[in-house]
């Protein structure tokens, strides 16, 4: 199989009264979802897990096994025993500090392709690829295909190396212009960065994360948390097969496009559902807390608990904002004895007893797991 040779930005074939429909529910359902998120006081802060869970269904889809409450443990400092599954959680935790990194700095500048190999240095420091040239475009040729697969065996092929810097300027140029509509131009810059592959490793990964990036950067979000992991890891095949189409079937491009507006409309619905399935428990706990502990730092403490729902005590004693040591005990006693609270792993020797907000950990997940 020889290297593919891409088409260059804009694609000319896009039939815009057709996509139309298509357009406007994705308009819609992420009106809607941001409109949620605009409500929230520091949605960071309160939809924290599922910022780490965009993370492991994102990396899930390039082969990792590691499940939210694994690295949610990690994050109350439960490493796990298995050498594969911390490989895994340092991949799952690379990916949410470049998610952080990139929402800080285009606060202050634009995307770029300097930004996008910061991001690439940063998912790939100290994990499985930190020998493929992290923060680099490759030099050499890649290509996708089971491991161990010869280049002659290959399902895709990406461009060589020596187009790349052309590619990449195209790619770049694109993705500031200001296009007829950006939920179309988004889901051809995500296409064009797959089929370019310029990096080694992880792409991805980072062109997953290039959709909220770019919604963000835009303002169609106010927060960059629309993850749409879940949707392309349950219809993955689906997703694959519309992305190898491109170049080579007539009409693939809007089929592509279509595939791409039913996710994000979809997803936008899942996203906006689970949202307020949270925020209705962070109400429901905020009036058990009050009247449970009676206490200034109630709501502070519950705030705390939502952004790191499986912690140490320990951890909250850091906090400036939380109170002394024997007070933090004495409401996490509460927390306990009321059940919104209860014991993941006691403690051994000097090292405390992890606890779990449950209720929220199996929300985020989607099912009872603790």
């Amino acid at each position: 199989m020889r290297p593919f040779i891409p088409q260059r930005l804009p694609i000319t074939e896009i039939e815009w009264e057709r996509l139309i429909p298509s357009i406007g529910k994705a308009n819609r359902a992420l009106a809607l979802y941001d409109g949620l998120l605009q409500g929230i006081p520091e949605p960071a802060v309160l939809l924290s897990p599922l910022t780490t869970q965009e993370a492991v269904l994102s990396s899930k889809i390039e082969g990792t096994q590691a499940t939210l409450g694994e690295v949610l443990k990690f994050d109350a400092g439960e490493s796990p025993k298995e050498e594969e599954r911390r490989r895994d959680i340092g991949e799952i935790v690379n990916y949410r500090r470049a998610l952080f990194y990139a929402q800080s700095t285009l606060a202050d500048r634009a995307f770029t392709l300097s930004l996008l190999k910061e991001l690439h240095a940063i998912l790939l420091d100290s994990v499985r690829g930190e020998n493929k040239q992290p923060g680099l475009f490759r030099t050499t040729q890649n290509w996708i295909g089971p491991s161990g697969t010869p280049m002659e065996q290959a399902l895709f092929v990406p461009p060589e190396p020596i187009l790349l810097p052309e590619y990449l300027e195209n790619w770049e140029e694109y993705y500031h212009r200001e296009r007829p509509d950006p939920f179309v131009q988004l889901a051809v810059l995500h296409a064009q960065f797959e089929i370019l592959h310029p990096f080694n490793d992880g792409n991805g990964r980072l062109g997953r994360m290039l959709v909220p990036l770019f919604l963000f950067e835009r303002k169609i979000l106010s927060s960059p948390m629309f993850y749409l992991s879940s949707y392309l890891e349950k219809h993955r095949d689906r997703y694959v097969a519309a992305l190898r189409q491109l170049g080579v079937e007539q009409g693939a491009w809007n089929a592509w496009i279509e595939f791409f507006l039913t996710a994000i409309s979809e997803q936008a619905g899942i996203n906006t559902d689970k949202v307020r399935a949270i925020m209705s428990l962070y109400a429901e706990l905020k009036e058990r807390v009050l009247r449970l502990t009676h206490s200034q730092y109630a709501v502070p403490l519950l705030d705390r608990l939502f952004a790191r729902p499986i912690f140490q005590a320990a951890q909250l004693a850091t906090d400036p904002a939380m109170p002394s040591r024997p007070m933090i005990s004495n409401l996490l006693g509460k927390l306990k004895q009321d059940g919104i609270l209860s014991v993941l792993s006691p403690g051994s020797g000097r090292r405390g007893e992890t606890l779990i907000l449950s209720g929220l950990v199996n929300l985020c997940e989607g099912k009872a797991l603790f």
